[in-house]
Parts: structure tokens; C-alpha cells; sequence
């Protein structure tokens, strides 16, 4: 078998063989296949495409070019989520404390963000000494103990998707259905999962900005999961204004400890205990998705969904009295308004604009390498929809760095669009695909 004639059969939209892709990746993996000719291939599957056999056969040698988790010592069924990203998305946070305060085993592994994305593993680090670079024998310890554990990416789990995804962040493939269900798919299997909940955004916030792209890709995941033997559910939802009211990474713990203590609602609450029940009804702690959300309910009401996050937080080295004392977390120095300039309705608030301020302050990174500021990021004072008075607030920018202060507030000013009239109504979840 040679590369030459897979990048031939590639380019003229033949259909590979599950042999020739296990080539391919086991190639590419152990340094065999160079970088250029790696590079060919995925640009030719950005403009040729994948049948669904290619699909699961590159999701397949993925998944297997490293670790698989393995839990079935550990009763009953282990989930997790997915979100494809967005801005103020935070609702790992919330989600699974719930789930594993319902006694389900909850193994995520999570990413850091990047651009005006947040990622996970950065929010969790704003909480003192809390450690997501766990080794595996530090990862079941935490996991057996508390039914769930939040960290990042080893350099056992799914290797080869970890070089190719560096690949093509730089040869512009990123945009490629089936490289992405993959890469996604490949990690999230990797876990040792028996079914796994999508969120995948659409909107200016999202890395999907159209519906069709969006049911194209939960479409390919939830088939390519299902084809895997795995339970799997997605979700289409809304990404046109950030999700709750805070983006930055301190600021968004903040507020999923708020939801998670029952004191705040509105949309970020809405899906996270959405997003929660479908995972109670994925691993059977619950017959129906009537019963899960009750049953979710009762976890926030009574207090054990905040106990659950408090727990996971001691077992990994956090802080745990900086959930409730937020002094003891990076703090801005700092702070600006964005005042409304007219009276109206707010009409649009640009996801990705309020983003890509929090990103200037520091909250984000503009590079993989780039340093976070914690402290820095940005608070909502209202959501679309809402009435506005000449002079109200609309935002506050949270920040250190007064060099950047001018770029990251004009930046979150343009975001804000007053108007006589409001949008028309939209559903935070647009559909549930399974």
C-alpha cells in the first residue's frame, strides 16, 4: 500500500477502504507519512468529502491510536457532553456535578479555549490550585471518588487526531465536517463512554454560523456515535448572544456556581439542566426526560449538585471556599460600562464581538500559547429582548491591562444593537437529533 495511491483515490472521490484509512493514521501517527503529503489528504477530504464507511473508519483508527479508557469495573453507564463552543458556554460547570450527584459516572475530558471560544479546562484553573493535568491512575482515583472528574487531553488519548488537528488549524481544513466529527468523536470515545450528549451551536457565536452546517454536522455525529455502538443524542441551540450573562473565565464560574445553588435562571440555567437530563436519560438513571428534569430539579434544590462540584474540586487540589468566597479568585482591578446611547429594545447582542473583547482583555487566547488573565472578561447587564433607557447599562468590561482597555471596550460597544422594535423570537434549542 503507498500513500501516492490513497491521495489519488482521495482526489477523485473514490471511496477509501477501512485498510487504507488504518494506513493512513497509523502512518501518520508514528511519523511515517510526512506532514505534506498528510496535508494533501485532509485538503482533499475538505473538497471531496467522506461516505459515512470512511467516517467511522477514520473515527475508528483515531480513537485507536492511543489509550481507550476503560470504566466496566465501575457500575453502570459512564456519559459526558460534548459542545461544539461558543461565548459564556459554560455549562460543563454545571452539567456534571448534577449528573454524577444522580450517582452516574461522568469521565470529561475537556479543552482550552481558543480565540473568542472559551474552553473548559481554563475556567476550572481560575479556582485555585485546581489541577486538570491528571495522570491516569490520578484520573480513576478522582473519578471512582466523586463520579465525575474534569482534565485535559494525554498524549495517550487519541494521538493521531491531536497531530492532525494542528495540521489543519494551519492548511485552513478546519471547516471539514468529516475531519471534525472525527477528531470530536475520536477523543470523546476514547473516554470510555457508553453514550455522549452534543450541544452543537449555530449562530455568530458558534463555530457554525448557518442551520444547514449545523444539522449537517450533528447529523454526522450522532450517525457515526450511533454506528460506534454508542448511545448518542445531539442538540442544535442558539449562539447568536453569549449564554448566561458572564463571559471570562473567573466571572463564568462565578455564575455556574450561582446556577448551580439555584439563584440564577434564564438560558444558560435552561440548558444546562436540559443538556443534564438528557444525560440522566442516556445512562438510565432515569426512564424518560419528564422524570430526568425532575429529578434535576431536586439536585439543585436540595444542594447536592453544588456538593458534587465542591467534592471534585477538593479531589482535584482546588480551593473549595472560593466557590462561595469569590475574593480568593483572580479579580479584576479594573472595570468600564457600555451605556446604552438611545432607548429601544435590544435587538442584537454580536456573540462573537463580546467574545473577542473578553479575548483582548485576556480572557481568551489569540494564540495557543498565549497567556490567560483569569480576572479579566465581560458582564451582561440585559439579553435581547430586553427595554432599554438612554443611559442604562448594557455591559461591564472587566480587565488588568489598560493598554488594551480602548480595542476591547469599542469592541463590546459595537456588539450592542438598540433598536424601536425587538428581534423575532427564536428557541434556545432549535432541535434535538437522536
Amino acid at each position: 500500500m503507498r500513500m501516492y495511491d490513497i491521495l489519488r483515490s482521495k482526489r477523485d472521490r473514490v471511496a477509501l477502504s477501512p485498510e487504507e484509512i488504518r494506513f493512513f493514521v497509523q502512518g501518520y501517527a508514528k511519523g511515517e507519512i510526512p506532514d505534506y503529503q498528510a496535508a494533501a489528504f485532509i485538503m482533499a477530504v475538505f473538497l471531496n468529502g467522506m461516505t459515512g464507511e470512511e467516517m467511522l473508519a477514520m473515527t475508528n483508527e483515531m480513537l485507536h491510536s492511543g489509550e481507550v479508557l476503560d470504566w466496566s469495573d465501575l457500575p453502570g453507564l459512564k456519559v459526558d457532553k460534548h459542545s461544539t463552543g461558543g461565548v459564556g458556554d459554560k455549562t460543563s460547570l454545571i452539567l456534571a456535578p448534577i449528573v454524577a450527584a444522580a450517582g452516574v459516572y461522568v469521565p470529561m475530558i475537556s479543552g482550552r479555549g481558543l480565540g473568542h471560544t472559551g474552553g473548559t479546562l481554563d475556567k476550572l484553573e481560575s479556582i485555585p490550585g485546581f489541577n486538570v493535568r491528571l495522570d491516569a491512575r490520578q484520573f480513576r482515583d478522582v473519578l471512582t471518588s466523586t463520579h465525575m472528574v474534569l482534565a485535559g487531553q494525554t498524549g495517550e488519548i487519541a494521538p493521531a487526531d491531536k497531530k492532525l488537528y494542528a495540521l489543519r488549524d494551519v492548511t485552513a481544513t478546519v471547516e471539514s465536517i468529516p475531519l471534525i466529527a472525527s477528531s470530536i468523536l475520536s477523543k470523546k470515545l476514547a473516554e470510555g463512554i457508553d453514550g455522549l450528549v452534543l450541544d452543537v451551536k449555530v449562530g455568530t457565536g458558534a463555530f457554525m454560523k448557518k442551520q444547514a452546517d449545523a444539522q449537517a454536522l450533528a447529523d454526522t455525529l450522532v450517525m457515526i456515535g450511533t454506528r460506534a455502538g454508542k448511545r448518542v443524542v445531539a442538540l442544535i441551540t442558539e449562539m447568536n448572544q453569549p449564554l448566561g450573562t458572564h463571559v471570562g473565565n473567573t466571572l463564568e464560574v462565578v455564575e455556574s456556581v450561582s446556577v448551580l445553588k439555584g439563584e440564577v435562571g434564564g438560558d444558560l440555567a435552561e440548558l444546562s439542566f436540559e443538556l443534564a437530563a438528557q444525560m440522566l436519560v442516556l445512562s438510565e438513571a432515569a426512564q424518560d426526560l419528564a422524570t430526568a428534569k425532575q429529578k434535576v430539579k431536586e439536585l439543585i434544590e436540595n444542594g447536592a449538585a453544588f456538593k458534587k462540584f465542591q467534592d471534585v474540586v477538593v479531589a482535584q487540589g482546588g480551593d473549595p471556599v472560593a466557590l462561595e468566597e469569590i475574593s480568593r479568585m483572580p479579580t479584576a482591578n479594573k472595570t468600564k460600562v457600555v451605556n446604552a446611547e438611545r432607548s429601544g429594545i435590544i435587538q442584537q447582542i454580536d456573540a462573537e464581538g463580546v467574545g473577542v473583547a473578553a479575548m483582548i482583555m485576556g480572557a481568551g487566547r489569540a494564540t495557543v500559547d498565549a497567556e490567560i488573565d483569569h480576572a479579566a472578561g465581560v458582564v451582561l447587564h440585559c439579553k435581547v429582548g430586553d427595554p432599554v433607557d438612554k443611559g442604562a447599562s448594557l455591559a461591564t468590561l472587566y480587565y488588568n491591562d489598560e493598554s488594551k482597555q480602548a480595542e476591547g471596550l469599542a469592541r463590546l460597544k459595537a456588539a450592542f444593537v438598540v433598536a424601536d422594535h425587538g428581534p423575532a423570537p427564536t428557541n434556545l434549542i432549535h432541535k434535538v437529533i437522536s
